[in-house]
């Protein structure tokens, strides 16, 4: 049997390794995180983790960028600006080991690729010249694209502080249609910073009544969930919005609660803001302005 790669063989353990961490850890996680995770539970060779000369990358990095595009047109993973999420798909594929699941990944993209690109010759099985797929090149510049962008809007996120972030929410609710007559003021809230109303008297049900923590280094935890359901009414509904994530035990505690709770995560947030961006005030889009631009991109 011929010898597999050093590509190959790089590409198969630190995809193992990130979807091993992404299924310890809540099954989602930014990139720039699970680099870090893989580099503390991988061993790495001097050549695996040498700088490209042509492109600056480290090489397993790059590698690993690659390959991952087989892993998401496989069904085992989902990447969306910058943070991926494994599939129970790719759960139950990861019993197969990193060399079986490396290689069903990789047969799973080549059919992708012939049904796209009937013309076009497929490479040989051995998985040569993995990274001059010109059809990869371009996935990834485009998600490098969205990735980056989505950095800078959590860097801006960041840098606001928690009553800049509070008003920010209440400016998504009112693009949502909402009204907002109540917005805490500094000091203690009680545990609401946002009631929302569905009419401006706030006569019609449900009424809002909104937490927001801006931590966005930080996951909520379950008894903060239970915090807020606590000071529900007859007729209210909740909502918890951070700059950060929630825990496993947060989520958990949120669907299993009898009254109604919608958690919005730090992305959801920057989400939502750019779908309801065109329906805010001036003043409101003042708050975190953003400048669409489109490229080329694909329905797939």
């Amino acid at each position: 049997m011929k010898e597999k790669s050093k590509s190959y063989q790089t590409s198969a353990k630190t995809m193992y390794a990130a979807m091993t961490i992404l299924s310890k850890n809540g099954g989602s996680m930014p990139i720039r995180i699970l680099m870090q995770e893989i580099e503390k539970a991988v061993e790495l060779s001097d050549w695996e983790k040498e700088v490209l000369e042509n492109t600056g990358n480290i090489r397993w990095q790059s590698n690993m960028h690659f390959t991952s595009v087989d892993y998401v047109r496989a069904g085992f993973l989902i990447k969306k600006k910058g943070t991926w999420t494994i599939t129970p798909e790719g759960e139950e594929n990861m019993k197969l080991g990193p060399e079986r699941l490396r290689d069903l990944a990789w047969q799973r993209y080549h059919e992708w690729y012939r049904s796209k690109e009937p013309v076009k010759v497929v490479k040989p099985a051995e998985h040569q010249d993995e990274e001059n797929d010109p059809a990869k090149e371009n996935i990834i510049e485009l998600e490098t694209l969205e990735e980056r962008a989505a950095n800078g809007i959590r860097e801006y996120l960041k840098s606001k502080s928690p009553y800049e972030f509070q008003d920010m929410v209440a400016a998504l609710l009112r693009a949502m249609g909402y009204h907002t007559p109540f917005i805490a003021p500094k000091g203690k809230d009680g545990g609401v910073d946002i009631i929302a109303y569905v009419d401006p008297l706030g006569a019609q049900t449900p009424r809002i009544k909104v937490q927001v923590k801006h931590k966005p280094e930080t996951a909520i935890g379950a008894s903060d969930i239970r915090a807020l359901l606590g000071v529900l009414r007859a007729g209210d509904i909740a909502l918890f919005v951070t700059s950060g994530t929630f825990s496993a035990d947060a989520r958990s505690t949120s669907t299993s609660s009898r009254e109604f709770i919608r958690l919005i995560d730090g992305d959801d947030f920057i989400d939502m803001w750019q779908e309801y961006y065109d329906k805010m005030s001036d003043e409101d889009k003042n708050m975190l302005p953003l400048k669409r631009i489109s490229f080329l991109g694909n329905n797939e």
